[in-house]
């Protein structure tokens, strides 16, 4: 069944009404509700369901500026369930504004389910994984007329905005639960848009992102430069040739398809896109440069991506296969990651190539047959935890987490009430929590330690080196370390009861380095949290040359080229750190949102 998108009527204050405009009733179906406001496109009102598409007339006809969103249906319409539809805004052609840099030529603003409008949170979830931008949002709160009316808007090169409920509502409520500013003389050409020629709005760089997003064919150059890289990037610091630059192209080609096979969609199909593209570089290098453009959640995912594929092309004992599956599974995507390892060995075909190959294969048999090749093996039994751990404190709820999550990957679980009795012994959370900072000199460690609410203890290993005489004397690091793992052992003693906090302050820059602070964790049965920093090699140099005790550029190159950061399966948690030293995207949790 197909529905005519509903008028949205205009706020008591739109000065963009006509006559024959509709006007709200009233405020009452948005008076204390909570509410988000986005921005009015000036595009064409499209809606599209699984078997077809309209724009807002049901019988809308052919027009040359609907060819594009045509071939955009056709790549994500298999991922629409039936009684599916996603209505947005078609901005090929331009209207009465030019846009310059749309993320893409539609951008979804509801998601419906038969007559039912998706709430807002679900809606992004929903349109992101089909690969699709929501317009941008511009304020979110509860209703608040005085502040509502308080936005300013570029009305050169804005329409307006719409505000609707956070909340999901029905068909029947839309008229209460949606309503919309638009700019004075919002039309402002002489011919309809329709009567004259198309000429298309702009597309910025981040256009090939979304792209690959929603199903198209990657193309290279688009997606480098959408990332602020170059050819010359893609073995990281080290030069790429046209050799390499070739067979990152061919890689990124075929990891398209075999996501697609998989029906991977949205940020899976990018990761495993960018990782291809970007197989040859260094982890801890890529992590930070794709942050800004990806954001931490996706440029880490990415990376860890690059840093685990080539793990699938070693021999393993066949009875250790599904432990150590598991244990990726915690990191990756696995389907993702053996489309991946399978991708980069394209156009190889020596010997060894071949082995890599079967390899992969017979790896991805038995993650199908341990239950771990889907997108999200673990959701169903993480949302039937979020209730049974409801009413613990958030450390206690990820520490049965993350020991439920480890039994149930390696088989010894598989219900939500094993897991409950599994973890029982953790309810009362008197265990204490550790957390381990990661990163080079200068990342802002000892800063974000002192940030921490309610610490036991901070172990600094330069305050060890500075009560010795000096913070930058490494000859004594052995017996440095020997007293700083004494004194972490004592405080988590010390802090058990409680479940108080221990900070390890160190750059912890590789698995060697943190195995013996988590065997005192271990020892002491902490709750263990990595604090990783996502900082970029340029800025680190920077900030070091501003501490009060710099180390010697020399010390910070080769910890750069020492430094392996943790995968979210070394610790029961994993925090991100941003350059301004706030987190960012964080793993392991009950309670991290999944894309």
């Amino acid at each position: 069944m197909w529905f005519a998108y509903p008028r949205t009527p205009h706020l008591p204050w739109s000065p963009g009404a006509s006559a024959d405009d509709v006007r709200t009733s009233g405020l009452a179906g948005l008076a204390g509700r909570e509410v988000v406001v986005t921005e009015k496109l000036d595009g064409e009102n499209t809606t599209l369901y699984p078997d077809g598409l309209h724009a807002r007339s049901l019988d809308s006809a052919h027009h040359p500026s609907r060819a594009w969103i045509k071939a955009l249906h056709g790549r994500i319409a298999r991922a629409l369930p039936p009684g599916r539809r996603v209505c947005g805004e078609n901005m090929y052609a331009r209207h009465s504004l030019a846009y310059p840099a749309l993320d893409s030529w539609f951008y979804a603003f509801s998601v419906w389910d038969g007559d039912h409008c998706l709430d807002w949170d679900a809606t992004v979830r929903v349109t992101r994984r089909l690969g699709l931008p929501t317009p941008p949002v511009l304020w979110r709160g509860v209703f608040d007329e005085r502040a509502l009316r308080a936005l300013r808007v570029d009305t050169a090169r804005q329409e307006g905005y719409v505000v609707r409920t956070v909340d999901g509502f029905s068909y029947d409520e839309f008229a209460h639960r949606v309503a919309k500013w638009v700019r004075p003389h919002h039309v402002q050409t002489d011919e309809h848009w329709m009567s004259a020629p198309v000429v298309p709005n702009g597309l910025a760089p981040t256009a090939a992102l979304w792209e690959v997003r929603s199903g198209a064919e990657p193309d290279p150059e688009a997606l480098l430069a959408a990332l602020d890289l170059t050819p010359a990037d893609l073995c990281g610091p080290a030069a790429a040739t046209p050799a390499d630059a070739a067979h990152a192209r061919a890689a990124a080609a075929d990891a398209a398809s075999r996501l697609d096979l998989l029906g991977r969609t949205g940020d899976a199909r990018l990761t495993g896109v960018l990782a291809a593209l970007l197989h040859r570089t260094r982890r801890a290098w890529l992590a930070p440069r794709l942050t800004d453009r990806l954001g931490p959640r996706q440029a880490r995912r990415t990376a860890d991506l690059v840093g685990l594929h080539g793990l699938l092309h070693r021999d393993f004992p066949d009875e250790q296969r599904r432990t150590g599956l598991a244990g990726l599974a915690e990191a990756a995507d696995l389907g993702v990651l053996h489309a991946l390892a399978a991708a980069v060995l394209t156009g190889r075909d020596d010997a060894e190539a071949e082995e890599a190959r079967d390899r992969v294969a017979w790896s991805e048999l038995h993650a199908e047959d341990a239950g771990l090749l889907g997108e999200a093996p673990l959701e169903t039994l993480r949302a039937q935890l979020r209730d049974e751990f409801a009413h613990g404190d958030p450390d206690t709820a990820d520490r049965r987490w993350a020991e439920a999550r480890r039994a149930f990957t390696r088989g010894r679980i598989g219900t939500a009430a094993e897991a409950a009795a599994l973890t029982w012994r953790w309810r009362n959370g008197a265990f204490p929590r550790l957390v381990v900072t990661v990163g080079p000199s200068g990342s802002g460690k000892s800063t974000f330690a002192r940030s921490l609410p309610a610490v036991h203890t901070v172990v600094s290993l330069d305050d060890l080196r500075r009560d010795r005489g000096s913070r930058a004397d490494q000859r004594a690091n052995r017996a440095v370390l020997d007293e700083g793992l004494h004194r972490l052992d004592a405080a988590l003693r010390d802090a058990a009861p409680d479940g108080g906090t221990v900070v390890w302050d160190a750059t912890a820059l590789n698995r060697h380095q943190r195995s013996l602070v988590h065997a005192v964790a271990r020892r002491r049965d902490a709750l263990l949290t990595h604090a990783v920093w996502l900082l970029d090699e340029d800025d680190l140099a920077r900030r070091n040359t501003a501490r009060d005790h710099p180390v010697p550029p020399a010390v910070l190159d080769g910890q750069l080229r020492r430094y392996e950061p943790p995968y979210p399966d070394e610790a029961h948690r994993t925090w991100y750190v941003g350059a301004g030293g706030g987190i960012g995207d964080t793993a392991g949790g009950l309670h991290d949102e999944e894309d």
